[in-house]
């Protein structure tokens, strides 16, 4: 109850509105999120609600749509040395890996440049599955648990799945549903804020 009644307080200031404005998404923000992570304090840093237990490298080069949070499930793993681009409500589970970029074999100190992940929008990325470099997922993917995506699938409309990944199905494009929200939120931060956050912080 107490809880209940400070998240509704601190919705009322404009730096806590999030955590009000999210509750019904896919990935609420949390008091939690936001005093564990300080963004509240306006530290630039990682711009979405991740959990504890996941790790984050290269938040700069991760570009998240409305409602997207890589690592907001426990056990994630996002590098991005290379970038990573995740669409608008493309939901990510437990313990996957997000891994924009592979060591020099010769030289394990170097990574090779490359052009990192692309992940369309509505798509669905199983748990316990691993997005390797270079690999274009286009909109409403499926990815089922424990896979290893090793190469493109840009078309999209499909579910894929092993280890490496193959298609297995198609989806009918005219039953995918494009939803929206009243109050878009790309992690932390509005949506209408993010254009201005992104140009000033991120490079993707």
């Amino acid at each position: 109850m107490l809880g209940a009644y400070l998240t509704k307080i601190l919705g009322l200031l404009p730096p806590f509105r999030c955590v009000v404005e999210t509750k019904n998404t896919h990935t609420p923000v949390l008091l939690s999120h936001i005093f564990r992570q300080g963004f509240w304090l306006r530290q630039k840093g990682i711009y979405w609600p991740i959990s504890p237990t996941s790790n984050v490298s290269g938040w700069q080069n991760v570009y998240c749509g409305i409602e997207t949070c890589p690592g907001y499930m426990p056990g994630c793993y996002i590098q991005a040395v290379n970038p990573i681009f995740l669409g608008d409500f493309t939901q990510i589970s437990a313990n996957v890996g997000l891994i924009s970029a592979n060591h020099d074999c010769h030289d394990l100190r170097v990574h090779i440049p490359g052009k990192g992940i692309r992940i369309g929008a509505y798509s669905w990325i199983g748990m316990n599955s691993i997005i390797l470099p270079d690999v274009e997922l286009g909109d409403f993917t499926v990815v089922g648990a424990g896979s290893v995506v090793s190469k493109s699938f840009p078309e999209g409309y499909s579910v894929i799945a092993g280890n490496p990944a193959r298609k297995i199905r198609s989806l009918d494009p005219n039953r995918c549903v494009r939803y929206s929200r009243d109050n878009p939120y790309n992690g932390f931060l509005k949506n209408s804020d993010f254009g201005n956050f992104r140009r000033a912080f991120l490079n993707v």
